[in-house]
């Protein structure tokens, strides 16, 4: 028997109603949360009643966030909406979030975490690939297509393979102008797309645990960029003291054994690292901001569930306060949340992106997949703060997108092409 568990089998075992688990496994688990978004959900909805399903299997598990084309663009995306509200209210689901709603719009990941839906130690499912961002709270969190989520919703029910774990571990001090986001894209470009294939990442050592929940959110958001099935960092002070500001029940946060076996170790030294960015057509095509040469840009992508936090927002604002974008350029700034939105707008922020030109959108999705404004015309280029540069992510398929940071998106801004906080 395994007794010496990391963090991810330790949450898989006790779902799974088992003593123990190994990488391999086969389980059956009763998530805590079941989500879906207004593009993965109507097709799960076909599965629930094709299953012959009458009600979900508990209510106050389900979470619903019409967020990807909001408000919405199109008579299918109101009516996928319309979907899903007319659901919510007939099943008497407490979370739904939307334009409108009581839940306040949002980024779903964003507002699960900021709304106290999620604590260490669950298991989350989720109808988007994107679901991994809570395991910055010690959850262990994956993405499932729209089949297992209608199956799941009437059941209460999935299998799961039990992922081997791959630990990260980040020693030494980053530079002041490089984030999160440019650790996770500096280890997608080591890893690759598929490095972390159908495993844990498991995220540690003293630079993940000096990091804000903001970038740890964004890191685990990313690791599916490297194939992951779930992205995780274990629990300690600053985790527990955002989440308990924002649950008041009891819970128990779980860790991994010292231990436990990994099927691969990897240590980085981040001294070295400076700002990254991905360049097309892939978030493992990373290069270091120095040498990505002179790229003009048209578009400038400030958002998304990887970088829509107030944090990141705070980012942008320090480096747009008192200079305009560059001419011809567009800038789009998206907060993850209406939450984020009003304290934007409380410090001032809001204030500081229009007058450096930019527009602001309705906490949502945004340009991030192409499907809602800020869509791209062949050849164009954008810098964006999202977390996918495939072929045709914006709009076009010869547009290209450029991943990286807030400061560097800000500063692009302003520079009509892709720079730091330093070339200016």
């Amino acid at each position: 028997m395994n007794t010496k568990m990391t963090i991810t089998e330790k949450i898989l075992a006790v779902h799974a109603g088992v003593d123990a688990v190994s990488p391999g496994d086969l389980i059956t688990v009763t998530p805590d949360i079941v989500l879906a978004n207004d593009v993965t959900f109507p097709m799960a909805l076909k599965v629930f009643k094709a299953l012959g399903a009458k009600h979900v299997f508990d209510r106050n598990k389900i979470v619903l966030v019409a967020d990807h084309y909001l408000p919405n663009n199109s008579v299918s995306a109101a009516e996928n909406t319309k979907l899903m509200r007319d659901f919510a209210s007939d099943q008497e689901i407490e979370h739904f979030f939307a334009v409108g709603e009581l839940g306040e719009p949002g980024i779903e990941h964003v507002i699960l975490p900021e709304k106290g839906l999620v604590l260490p130690g669950q298991l989350i499912v989720g109808g988007d690939s994107h679901t991994c961002t809570y395991g910055a709270l010690g959850a262990f969190s994956a993405g499932i297509g729209s089949t297992d989520l209608g199956a799941v919703m009437a059941t209460g029910k999935i299998w799961l393979r039990v992922p081997p774990t791959i630990k990260l571990e980040y020693e030494g001090t980053l530079r002041e102008d490089v984030r999160g986001k440019d650790i996770i894209l500096y280890t997608i470009g080591k890893l690759g797309v598929e490095g972390a294939l159908y495993s844990t990442l498991e995220f540690s050592g003293e630079v993940i645990t000096r990091l804000p929940m903001s970038q740890r959110f964004t890191i685990t958001n990313m690791a599916v960029e490297a194939g992951a099935k779930n992205g995780i960092i274990e629990p300690d002070e600053i985790s527990e003291k955002y989440v308990k500001e924002r649950f008041l029940q009891p819970y128990v946060a779980v860790k991994g054994n010292p231990a436990a076996s990994y099927v691969r170790k990897l240590k980085f030294n981040v001294e070295d690292i400076e700002p990254q960015v991905a360049l097309p057509y892939s978030p493992a095509n990373v290069c270091p901001i120095s040498n990505v040469g002179n790229i003009k840009v048209d578009q400038v992508f400030i958002g998304s569930c990887t970088n829509g936090w107030i944090e990141d927002l705070r980012d942008a604002a320090s480096v747009l306060k008192d200079r305009k974008i560059a001419k011809g350029l567009r800038l789009i700034i998206i907060p993850g949340s209406q939450q984020i939105l009003q304290g934007a707008l409380r410090e001032g922020l809001i204030d500081i992106f229009v007058d450096s030109g930019a527009v602001i959108g309705p906490p949502a999705c945004g340009p991030c997949f192409g499907g809602q404004f800020g869509v791209l015309a062949a050849g164009e280029r954008a810098v964006s703060t999202t977390n996918r540069n495939f072929i045709g992510r914006m709009g076009h398929p010869s547009s290209e997108v450029y991943l990286a940071n807030p400061l560097v998106a800000a500063s692009s801004a302003i520079l009509g092409k892709i720079g730091g906080i330093e070339q200016l």
